[in-house]
């Protein structure tokens, strides 16, 4: 089997050649032709003559199994099974104009959402933000059954007293939460905690303060908000998507605009032109 040579690779990549059209080719199959340019730009820089040429021999070899099998392809593939060519060059020109969407994003859109934008439109939208779980806002503490102090947990809990929570349940907790911002999906909270039989009417009646007891643990609950699917959620449980919803109004808008001025500039510089029919 042939095989391209050591000493042919060298006098082709250290050749002197010009600029015109395939005198600078290196291999060819068919009416394809690699360019040295090509190669060269496929060796590591910095490499030894000898692992230059050795890379340089192993791509273009590659290059010619490539081009050999395309055009073996090419003539036994129907017209119909060759629409890949099209499809690939339709994939090509989408991936081109997305690098430029982005890098025109990255360049040219704000993405500070001021919190008076995000209110606005929380508001010009009620409809758009129905829960569609019931959410809860809570502190807890999960104990083993034999914590000590209990009673002190509790209370804390019932002051709010963060510091002293910390400072216990970083020493005798299973877990905990203290933090007055958080909405939580009320799914993901029993995982956690059992109250899964929490519900309105107890919110309504003002039952805030929970304690159970299993043979493991003790769960000390304290909420301050509750609220059921199909209400509106509160701003501060959807701020984050909205601000989402903001930032990809702004790209659509920051595209579409792109958009727009490329096409009248084609047509108006002539560089581009719609031939009607004579």
């Amino acid at each position: 089997m042939y095989r391209i040579s050591y000493f042919i690779v060298i006098l082709l990549l250290f050749a002197c050649s010009s600029d015109t059209d395939n005198t600078d080719a290196v291999a060819r199959v068919f009416d394809k032709y690699l360019s040295r340019k090509e190669v060269l730009k496929n060796i590591p820089y910095g490499a030894s003559t000898a692992d230059s040429t050795a890379a340089a021999k192993d791509y273009i070899e590659q290059w010619i199994r490539k081009q050999a099998v395309l055009r073996k392809a090419e003539l036994n593939l129907n017209d119909e099974q060759k629409e890949v060519s099209n499809q690939l060059e339709d994939y090509k020109s989408s991936l081109l104009i997305f690098a430029y969407e982005q890098e025109l994003i990255r360049q040219k859109m704000d993405t500070i959402v001021p919190d008076m934008e995000i209110e606005n439109y929380y508001k010009s939208n009620p409809g758009n933000f129905e829960l569609k779980n019931n959410i809860i806002k809570l502190w807890y503490v999960k104990l083993p059954a034999n914590a000590p102090n209990p009673a002190k947990v509790k209370t804390w809990l019932q002051q709010r007293d963060r510091t002293r929570l910390e400072q216990y349940c970083q020493l005798n907790a299973i877990n905990f939460l203290v933090n007055d911002d958080d909405w939580l999906m009320m799914d993901d909270v029993i995982k956690e905690i059992p109250i899964a039989d929490y519900n309105e009417s107890q919110y309504a009646r003002n039952v805030r303060m929970l304690e159970i007891k299993d043979a493991n643990y003790l769960y000390l609950v304290n909420i301050s908000g509750f609220m059921v699917k199909e209400s509106q959620a509160p701003l501060s449980f959807v701020k984050e998507n909205i601000r989402d919803i903001i930032l990809n109004k702004r790209k659509i808008k920051l595209i579409q605009q792109m958009q727009e001025e490329a096409y009248s500039k084609a047509l108006d510089s002539k560089d581009a032109e719609v031939f009607t029919q004579k």
